[in-house]
């Protein structure tokens, strides 16, 4: 019983870190959307080998990443709950 409640308390806190982990990627999106002809058109024009190139497509993977991570998390977790609860 103590170790379902245990698992209970940490599925909870993998939702809410996943919410919070939701909210602030789109906090990020949302900003570089208002400015269409601003810092992204001055980073995608330097050249391959000048530096920022690749930083508008860098954060967006290491998002995809990290939410990946945080589902596989969350589903593990599930997983443990229900093999607790059985």
């Amino acid at each position: 019983m103590r170790a379902m409640f245990s698992l209970l308390g940490l599925l909870i806190v993998a939702a809410i870190v996943l919410m919070l982990v939701k909210q602030q990627l789109g906090g990020l999106k949302a900003p570089a959307a208002a400015r269409p002809g601003g810092a992204a058109s001055s980073v995608t024009s330097s050249g391959p080998g000048s530096g920022p190139a690749g930083t508008l497509t860098q954060p967006q993977a290491v998002g995809q990443q990290v939410q990946g991570t945080l589902d596989e998390a969350a589903r593990r977790t599930a997983e443990a709950a229900s093999a607790a609860g059985n």
